[in-house]
């Protein structure tokens, strides 16, 4: 998985080496205090005519007591003295049986602070097509695997709004094959998408 490793991490790292100032973030919806966590963007070793590079994403079981039924990277909160990549591993391994050695770390990406209180470092990461995930069915109803190209595309970001605690909050949707995926997810999906140069990940 060189090539594309090698290639992720060139647009990876010329996209993280400048300033922006539209990033998304729920920051003034904030409770004052917030909890550090991370999720693993785990991006699929597929070569173009195999259609490309995917993401793997979980809808949350519909009893679970937050963000129930909605789609998510794997991903939770800082356990104390860990990091964000040793985090969002760990969760990984935890909610899809991801081996921390089966992933290739890109880097982490930039922090979203959302209205519920928590600091999300997403950590990009490679891995096999081929892996054998195993559903862990207190936190994953189950998983997909979407396009990447396709996700990064912002002719695929719809902006919409909702009323949060009495204040207009615009989000991000990204509808893929009957799979709705917005809110957090969808919003560090849009800030990656300004910092790698999709186009030419998806021309290869």
């Amino acid at each position: 998985m060189s090539r594309l490793f090698d290639h992720l991490s060139r647009l990876f790292d010329e996209g993280h080496g400048v300033e922006l100032a539209d990033l998304r973030s729920d920051a003034p919806f904030a409770p004052p205090e917030v909890r550090q966590a991370a999720v693993l963007i785990a991006v699929t070793d597929r070569a173009n005519d195999d259609g490309g590079p995917g993401v793997i994403l979980i809808h949350r079981p519909d009893a679970m007591r937050a963000h129930p039924g909605q789609i998510a990277f794997p991903g939770g909160k800082l356990d104390p003295g860990e990091n964000a990549v040793a985090a969002a591993l760990r969760e990984a391994h935890e909610e899809l049986a991801i081996e921390p050695g089966q992933v290739r770390i890109v880097g982490a990406s930039d922090r979203f602070v959302t209205a519920t209180g928590y600091d999300v470092t997403p950590v990009l990461g490679l891995v096999r097509p081929d892996l054998a995930l195993v559903p862990n069915p207190h936190e994953v109803a189950e998983w997909f695997e979407a396009p990447l190209a396709y996700l990064l595309d912002p002719a695929n970001h719809a902006i919409k709004e909702t009323e949060w605690l009495g204040r207009v909050r615009p989000y991000v949707e990204i509808e893929w094959q009957g799979h709705r995926i917005w809110g957090v997810t969808a919003a560090i999906i849009a800030n990656l998408a300004q910092r790698l140069a999709w186009r030419e990940l998806a021309d290869g």
